[in-house]
């Protein structure tokens, strides 16, 4: 990890969204060189699901040797977040640093997409970013290296991270506008950059949206922090940057990124907004809908054979029944897997819209005693209707490609329950071992 120089030693950091999660992990990074820290967050009660308060976060802070300023703000109300900029400017004399870290998410298509949801990420990830930078901006100016930090992405146009959540890349592409244009209107003032996991991170917005299990698949907000912390001790003149955690880290020496890991050795899933290198190998083997053990059968037969006295002999071979193709083959699996268990852990009916080979409507009821999967519709109606190829959907039920990654990269759509879809999940790992 990432050593404290003791740079921040003094500074005011006013952080959004700091009583849990990144926003608490920056905070307690600059905590142990004695920075202050502002933390402006709703939660002032304790949360039914969510861990944390901004007193219960003021606590850790002043343990680690920082000093705290609670705040309640919702960055949706403008006189909320002036009220505790005007405290923070009173208590601590200034501010030198602010990070932009408060996010809503709803990873939900057009039209599945409340406009109450939409009025959310908007004013929360754009709106709130903006207002907030507006308000801590005088007071930044005469800072002696004030920073500006949004945790927020690349710009990346690839249509794939706009079809599935238009609403939520557009909300956190304007935070990443709000960099883009204030760092050429500051610069030389103020250095304003964006930060941006290059894997998944663990957080409970995280254990929300992938269900238990998913924390394998994360790192720690740890490496956000050593990240933003190398960003904020850098000089005022580093401005304009959108910044991978894990390649900045490396910048700066760090080899050893298991310590980051939750599970090290496990795969990590990619964050949003990053383009995944795609496996040409298995994309051209599954082009033509034959898996790789059919395939080396057919290599097999027709092939030379040994006769009685060690001659070769070369055999015809006799026409094999037509094999199942992947996509039938695996709900074959699928419905001789079956189990009460199954159903009665599960309790949901899922269909499945595959395009490609073997394409069309497909579904596997975990709902109906006994349980079915086959094709066609399913006799009850769905929970959960899920859009993939064929391909994805024969190596998500292989183990090849995890659901989380597949809808996160935009192959595979959800609509209806998603925490059906996530329990899903877990049975596919049950089902690996007979596909």
């Amino acid at each position: 990890m990432l050593p404290n120089t003791g740079k921040l030693a003094g500074c005011t950091l006013f952080i959004t969204g700091a009583s849990r999660g990144i926003g608490k992990a920056i905070a307690l990074k600059a905590a142990k060189d004695g920075a202050n820290i502002v933390i402006a967050a709703k939660t002032a009660e304790p949360h039914p699901t969510l861990p944390g308060t901004i007193y219960t976060a003021a606590a850790e802070i002043e343990a680690a040797g920082g000093k705290a300023l609670p705040c309640v703000v919702n960055v949706r109300e403008e006189q909320q977040i002036i009220n505790a900029v005007e405290k923070a400017v009173k208590t601590f004399g200034g501010i030198d640093i602010l990070v932009n870290n408060a996010s809503a998410i709803s990873l939900t298509g057009t039209l599945e997409t409340e406009t109450k949801k939409v009025n959310l990420m908007m004013d929360v990830n754009v709106r709130g970013t903006y207002l907030t930078s507006k308000t801590c901006l005088p007071h930044l100016r005469k800072s002696r290296n004030p920073h500006i930090l949004n945790l927020s992405p690349p710009m990346n146009l690839n249509p794939m991270w706009f079809k599935n959540h238009c609403a939520y890349t557009i909300s956190k592409y304007g935070m990443s506008m709000c960099v883009l244009g204030m760092a050429e209107e500051f610069r030389g003032e103020v250095a304003v950059n964006a930060l941006w996991p290059k894997t998944a991170i663990h957080t409970a917005a995280m254990d929300m949206l992938g269900g238990s299990g998913i924390e394998k698949q994360c790192r720690k907000t740890d490496i956000l922090a050593d990240a933003a912390y190398c960003i904020l001790t850098k000089p005022k003149s580093f401005t304009g940057n959108f910044i991978i955690d894990e390649v900045l880290l490396r910048e700066e020496g760090v080899k050893d990124f298991d310590v980051y890991a939750i599970a090290p050795g496990h795969p990590l899933m990619p964050d949003f907004f990053l383009d995944v290198a795609t496996d040409m190998t298995a994309m051209k083997q599954e082009r033509y809908g034959a898996s790789q053990a059919f395939k080396e059968e057919r290599k097999l037969s027709g092939s030379q054979h040994e006769g009685p006295d060690g001659a070769t002999v070369n055999i015809e071979p006799v026409a094999p029944a037509k094999p199942l193709s992947p996509v039938a083959e695996t709900f074959r699996v699928i419905q001789g897997a079956m189990s009460e268990e199954y159903v009665r852990s599960t309790q949901g009916v899922f269909q499945f819209e595959l395009s490609g080979d073997d394409g069309g409507t497909w579904y596997i009821d975990l709902k109906t005693k006994g349980g079915s999967a086959g094709f066609g519709k399913p006799p009850v109606t769905a929970d959960v209707v899920m859009s993939m190829s064929s391909a994805d959907f024969v190596k998500m039920f292989t183990g090849k490609l995890k659901p989380t990654l597949a809808f996160m990269s935009g192959k595979l759509r959800i609509k209806g329950n998603m925490a059906l879809a996530i329990k899903l999940e877990k049975m596919l790992t049950q089902l690996n071992s007979k596909l």
